[in-house]
């Protein structure tokens, strides 16, 4: 039988400003691996590197031939972010290259690389999402599936079955999904006192359903209702429609107050929210 990873606890970061895309990367690995000043020097790098190519095209096809034009490098070689905005909203190039330090490859859902995951997405280990300004991750834990989103006070358990519905949901909705691949790390290696990141906290699945249930049970969910029966509305199981109605009726328990959050028109985008 094989040993359950981390004492079979669940690592989760609930949202600290605009920290999604650090939240998202440390609740893949489930641990507090990174904080946003490394996210921050990958982005510095990225952008440097990205200048240099750039630099070496231009170098290479002149101003009179097929190089980079004077406007073209101009903005590019400007002093912004192609990686990071001002208010910390990092690319997915960031992401990726932070998960690569662990060996692990992120692939879009809607490649020919991710057939397999797109018929069966059960048979992977994470996916990370993505719309706009928010990031968050879905995650296998000891076998169970656990919806990360740092706007939730805890992790949020999903049903094998519905975690092909949800990310169904969530690309009609506009969000861009990307499969992670590889070794996943089996414990975390950064005591607390050592940990880059202080956002997180450690639950048993136990606390993290208790939690989760409280706050559902003291959110109003009315004006999810309309919204969420029309997006089932093909679904004719009586017992999964309801499901799949309160896990998307759940987006937003835990933070109620956080500013930007779409709570009103029933879909899993969260507006301006990092």
């Amino acid at each position: 039988m094989e040993v359950a990873s981390n004492g079979g606890m669940l690592y989760h970061e609930v949202q600290e400003s605009k920290l999604c895309a650090v939240h998202c990367v440390n609740t893949v690995l489930q641990g507090p691996f990174f904080s946003e000043f490394d996210l921050a020097a990958l982005a510095s790098d990225l952008d440097h590197r990205e200048r240099q190519m750039m630099l070496e095209g231009t170098d290479g096809g002149g101003r009179g031939g097929g190089g980079v034009s004077a406007a073209a490098d101009g903005d590019f070689f400007s002093q912004e972010s192609h990686n990071v905005s001002l208010d910390g909203d990092f690319s997915i190039q960031v992401l990726e290259k932070a998960l690569q330090v662990w060996d692990l490859q992120v692939i879009p859902l809607n490649s020919q690389a991710a057939k397999p995951a797109q018929f069966d997405p059960e048979s992977e280990n994470a996916f990370i999402c993505h719309l706009q300004d928010h990031w968050f991750c879905i995650r296998k834990v000891n076998g169970e599936w656990y919806n990360f989103d740092s706007l939730y006070a805890a992790p949020q358990q999903l049903s094998r079955f519905y975690l092909s519905a949800y990310l169904d949901s969530l690309k009609g909705f506009g969000w861009s999904i990307f499969i992670v691949r590889g070794n996943f790390p089996k414990e975390c290696p950064i005591s607390s006192a050592e940990a880059p990141s202080s956002y997180g906290q450690w639950f048993s699945p136990e606390d993290a359903e208790r939690i989760s249930k409280s706050c559902n049970e003291t959110w109003d969910r009315s004006p999810r209702i309309d919204h969420t029966d029309k997006m089932v509305s093909e679904i004719e199981d009586a017992d999964l429609k309801a499901a799949i109605a309160a896990s998307l009726m759940d987006a937003g328990p835990s933070m109620p107050a956080a500013p930007g959050v779409s709570c009103q028109d029933g879909s899993p985008h969260k507006e301006e929210t990092k």
